[in-house]
């Protein structure tokens, strides 16, 4: 019989090295996803008001007094600007972000 550790069993400073990629990973794959979302809602944010299907939709077209708000240039403009500060939101998070060096 060998003395020592088993095969199977780890060590604490394995375990505590597997969750710390564990933990690394999950902060990655969060910021991937934060930023992913934020692109995609802040896209979405700055074009489609200008469309016709910010105003000519199922949702819209049975009230016409909230149809013509959302039709007001200055809720377009406001949802467009809420749009650059999503996208400002992701493309800083990617520019600005790092892993602790532990």
């Amino acid at each position: 019989m060998r003395s020592g550790t088993f095969h199977g069993a780890s060590t604490p400073s394995e375990q505590a090295s597997s969750a710390s990629r564990t933990q690394v990973w999950l902060r990655r794959i969060r910021a991937l996803l934060f930023v992913t979302v934020c692109a995609t809602f802040g896209v979405l944010l700055v074009i489609l008001p200008w469309t016709q299907h910010w105003t000519d939709n199922p949702l819209l077209l049975t009230s016409p007094g909230l149809r013509g708000f959302i039709a007001n240039g200055f809720v377009r403009g406001l949802a467009s600007g809420l749009g650059m500060v999503d996208l400002w939101l992701g493309f800083w998070e990617a520019i600005h972000y790092h892993e602790n060096s532990n």
